[in-house]
């Protein structure tokens, strides 16, 4: 029988597993779904088709669920939110359900940490091993990718996308796409190179490290023929670099979807 505190309210029909814990406080909706050994540690708010995902850890005053701050789209029937497993979930993150322009769903994945008062706004898609650092917020149709990284008090514009092992700095605005592995900083964020560091500490081998930056020098800050020009050629120059291909097939996505991908500055 699962561990659930005499003082939390939970409607008929929730299902929770037999190793969650729920903790004082908290209000669980009937359509919420709490897998095995999720800690609601106290005063959790779970509302609407919410799914938590296995060993996920949620600390006191975060709100999961609710309608999406999308005028008119406030109270979609079939709105939900899923989290995956063991993410960790800071006092005051918020997280909405989604909307009838994203299939209604929210989708966060698994591993990540959000922490103090982070924001997930409606349809959004969050991938592994993210971390959103305090008071880093996203807005709606935001796509985050794996292992990418929002310093505090930064903000991501709707409808951008942030490819993976990106990084974020603080107090960053981000109004256009950004390419996996980049680094922005500044109030409007700006390309600032690559995330060589973190490259390395995920074990990156020197060798492709450098093909990568030389690459991007290439593509981003290439005196020679066109911004679209080089990305053709730069196919050719490193095509035995997967994640070189990767960048360019994030841009090209980008630049289908009419959305604008960030350049060097």
């Amino acid at each position: 029988m699962s561990d659930i505190h005499s003082s939390a309210v939970v409607e008929e029909g929730a299902q929770i597993a037999s190793s969650a814990h729920i903790g004082p406080l908290c209000y669980i909706s009937s359509k919420a779904k709490i897998g095995e050994n999720v800690n609601l540690i106290a005063k959790v708010t779970v509302l609407g088709d919410t799914t938590i995902g296995e060993g996920t850890v949620v600390f006191p005053n975060a709100c999961l669920g609710g309608g999406p701050q999308d005028h008119g789209n406030e109270f979609q029937p079939g709105a939900r939110l899923i989290i995956g497993k063991r993410n960790v979930i800071r006092e005051n993150v918020t997280m909405h359900a989604g909307t009838p322009k994203e299939q209604l769903t929210t989708v966060v994945g698994d591993d990540g940490m959000f922490m103090v008062n982070s924001h997930i706004a409606h349809d959004c898609v969050v991938g592994n091993n993210v971390i959103m650092t305090n008071n880093a917020v996203i807005g709606g149709h935001v796509h985050i990718g794996d292992g990418a990284i929002l310093g505090g008090n930064s903000a991501v514009h709707q409808f951008c996308h942030i490819g993976r092992k990106a990084m974020i700095g603080g107090m960053s605005g981000v109004a256009r796409d950004v390419i996996p592995f980049g680094i922005v900083t500044g109030d409007r964020g700006k390309l600032r190179g690559l995330n060589v560091i973190g490259l390395k500490r995920s074990g990156v081998d020197e060798h492709t490290v450098k093909s990568v930056t030389r690459a991007y020098m290439y593509i981003f800050k290439g005196k020679e023929d066109n911004f679209e020009t080089r990305l053709e050629k730069a196919k050719e120059k490193f095509a035995g670099n997967e994640m070189v291909m990767e960048q360019i097939a994030f841009i090209e996505e980008s630049l289908r979807g009419r959305r604008n991908i960030m350049t060097a500055e």
